[in-house]
């Protein structure tokens, strides 16, 4: 059997939440030897059911960083360790001598993630790390459109920055992983809640000097998209259907005497629209509550649904794994007990590890410099991820249709996941097209689509066609429904996962109907978590000589993000925070609140901050507040709240612009600038991660249609009059 993908990797996670942990249980999964470090006492984080999935796999150990000797036992773990992940900020490490430059003159081969609200480089980075005060802070409360109020910002139940934060911290681990392969040198890979939320924003905070028609409109919160197709049944079950219902004869009869869709699925129950849909190809999934994914036989098949035998509750059912690589990234073992194993870390881990530079090694200017990416995909859920590996530096080359990318048509959205790349245009059925096809897939390290598996072996781009062509690459496809079952080459969108796993109903508020969040997010969960599995396989590949195959999905990322709860041996689910009918707050401390002149976020938890907010508001029950504070000013609200120690911030509406235009956004590189060839300069969300010694790739706006054709197939050794005459037999197109 083949050892584990991460074989020999140490891992030191002292992080809290969803983001840091996450991203060191999928580390786990691939065989990292993760330690959990806790303080002596009871780390509150126990207390949430998700830790249960986010903390397995892992061992704990217990030090004491307030103490000498735990500050030192620490840093005896670094000195054996390739991972550090933690929630510091840039004081609070400095304080402690955790700080990036501290780290790397006493630990030079760690690579150093931080997990905060905001960037480790920027001046909001002291704020802490709390999910809703950095969605506030950001905008992105004011993003959605509400169900239950005709305007203003709702509190986003979705963890946005958190789950976007998770993959981006486990690939900028990985990429930084590979180039310590190269320059044996360790150093930060850092990223944030509010980095994150900018995954989905890509899609809407775009400017341009001379924008499209369709960009210059973007997509408004208030004509809330796909909530169109979000239809109710008549035993009071919804739906969310996709292109075409009309596949069904019939939907196709009842639409041919004039009736809505809306009546039409009004007349039947649910399992029987759904059966019928399902049967003749037509995208669709009932909007379930949150857990009812568990039970789902596709989800288990491909094992993103397990049973585990937790040492307190028994059998329980949670997310498995999302990811799809060789050897496959395994649960090993239940959350571990508080400290179970401090003693036995401290002996294992006792020998600092060598890490030697790989000979003829030198400097990179980015961690993946000199990787070479083929983009086959279109939509979202395909070429997000090769974006991101452009960013850390790959030379990215997207080969798209002579027709066009499906989401071309929706500049806004297209402009998301493109920057970055340069691209080729060919006629892929086309046979005149196929030498220069097999030029590029010679050419590429990793080559990755979202092509359906029945089109893509008609193409010859499944992976044993590929790796026909190229035995040393790096093959990585997305599915809907992943590689097994018989879901597996089902269409699907981010809306009907959205569905699937509970969030419509989640994120609509109490007795709302299903409400589809128009950031796009399970699209962007699949794509990111194809780039872990891709770096999993290339860490193989570059390790072995041989080419790997790995896979992602929209609906393994999607099952774990419903790890804030698990279905118990009786069938019951374990409580998990539920948002109010006024989509306002989940509980009396955790909430938005509306005053004179605007909106803010309160995050009080402990009783001691509830107690201070109902002192600020001038009552003696929180659920008073909001009416207390309604007709005071905003600014005397605050500051108020701030002077109380009640966590607090403004919950900024309208802030596409001055996001963009924040010079400290700017110099965090958090906003990107470039020339576009048809739109001119445009601005739109930048880099996710800050890297310190390494610099990001920022420079190359979404190209159009065939923009680099000519230069690219020049590069692949084709002479200019072979160029010339597949442009001109239509298999090629050149901008």
């Amino acid at each position: 059997m083949a050892a584990p993908l991460l074989d020999g990797i140490r891992v030191v996670d002292i992080a809290s939440g969803i983001a840091g942990p996450v991203a060191t249980m999928l580390l786990a999964e691939a065989g990292a030897d993760v330690v959990k470090v806790e303080p002596p006492e009871e780390n509150p984080d126990r207390s949430l059911p998700g830790f249960r999935t986010w903390n397995r796999s892992k061992r704990s150990v217990v030090l004491d960083l307030e103490s000498p000797d735990g500050l030192e036992g620490l840093h005896r773990l670094l000195a054996a360790a390739d991972v550090f992940v933690h929630q510091f900020t840039p004081l609070a490490a400095q304080k402690l001598g955790l700080d990036d430059a501290a780290l790397t003159q006493r630990h030079p081969q760690l690579i150093v993630t931080s997990v905060l609200g905001w960037p480790a480089n920027h001046p909001d980075a002291e704020r802490g790390s709390d999910e809703l005060l950095a969605m506030a802070r950001m905008g992105i409360c004011d993003e959605q459109f509400a169900m239950a109020r005709s305007e203003g910002p709702v509190y986003i139940r979705f963890p946005l920055g958190s789950w976007g934060a998770a993959y981006l911290a486990a690939i900028g681990i990985l990429a930084r992983l590979h180039a310590r392969e190269i320059t044996g040198l360790g150093g930060p890979a850092h990223t944030s809640l509010v980095q994150g939320a900018l995954v989905p924003m890509g899609m809407h905070w775009t400017r341009a000097e001379r924008p499209s028609p369709v960009l210059a409109a973007g997509f408004p919160k208030e004509e809330k998209g796909s909530q169109a197709t979000v239809f109710e049944c008549a035993d009071g079950g919804w739906i969310h259907l996709m292109p075409d219902p009309t596949r069904s004869p019939y939907v196709a009869a009842r639409v041919a005497e004039g009736r809505s869709l809306t009546e039409i699925f009004l007349s039947r129950p649910r399992a029987e629209t759904l059966e019928d849909l399902w049967s003749h190809d037509a995208p669709v999934q009932p909007c379930l509550a949150m857990g009812d994914v568990l039970e789902d036989e596709q989800a288990r098949v491909n094992g993103y649904v397990i049973e585990l035998d937790d040492p307190e509750y028994g059998p329980i059912t949670v997310p498995g794994n999302p990811l799809t690589t060789d050897p496959p990234c395994e649960v090993r073992w239940p959350a571990p007990a508080h400290g179970a194993h401090t003693a036995e870390v401290a002996a294992q881990w006792a020998t600092p590890v060598s890490k030697p530079k790989r000979a003829g090694g030198g400097g990179l200017r980015s961690p993946l410099e000199g990787l070479k990416v083929l983009d086959f995909g279109s939509y979202l859920a395909g070429p997000y991820g090769p974006m991101l590996l452009a960013d850390l530096g790959a030379d990215v080359i997207k080969v798209e249709a002579t027709t066009g990318d499906g989401m071309r048509p929706g500049d806004w959205a297209f402009a998301g996941c493109q920057r970055g790349k340069r691209n080729v245009s060919l006629d892929l059925k086309s046979p005149q097209a196929r030498p220069a096809l097999e030029s590029l897939i010679k050419w590429a390290d990793v080559v990755h689509h979202n092509i359906r598996m029945p089109a893509a072996r008609r193409l010859g781009l499944d992976a044993d066609s590929v790796r026909a062509i190229n035995p040393t690459v790096v093959f990585c496809h997305t599915s809907s429904y992943g590689p097994l079952g018989e879901r597996t080459d089902w269409p699907g969108y981010d809306q009907l996962f959205q569905a699937q796993c509970g969030w419509e109903v989640a994120g609509a508020g109490q007795g709302n109907p299903p409400m589809w969040h128009r950031f796009g997010f399970m699209d962007h969960q699949c794509a990111m978590s194809s780039i872990v599995s891709t770096l999993l396989a290339l860490r193989r590949r570059d390790a072995t000589g041989v080419g790997q195959v790995a896979a992602g999905s929209l609906l393994g990322p999607g099952v774990l993000t419903t790890s804030e709860t698990f279905r118990l041996a009786n069938g019951q689910l374990v409580p998990f925070p539920t948002l109010d009918h006024d989509q306002t707050g989940v509980s009396v401390g955790r909430r938005i609140i509306s005053t004179s002149g605007g909106w803010v976020a309160v995050a009080a938890d402990r009783a001691d901050q509830i107690d201070a907010l109902c002192q600020v508001a001038g009552v003696d029950d929180a659920t008073k507040v909001p009416d207390a504070l309604a007709s005071r000013p905003i600014g005397s609200v605050v500051a108020a709240l701030e002077a109380a120690g009640v966590p607090v911030e403004v919950v900024r509406e309208q802030n596409r612009d001055p996001f963009l235009d924040d010079p400290a956004n700017r110099s965090a590189r958090l906003v990107a600038e470039y020339p576009h060839a048809e739109w001119g300069t445009i601005q739109q969300t930048g880099g996710m991660w800050y890297l310190g010694d390494m610099d990001l790739v920022l420079d190359r706006a979404p190209a159009v249609l065939g923009e680099h054709t000519v230069e690219v197939l020049t590069e692949m050794g084709w002479e200019r009059a072979a160029i010339d005459e597949l442009i001109a037999s239509g298999a090629a197109v050149q901008y």
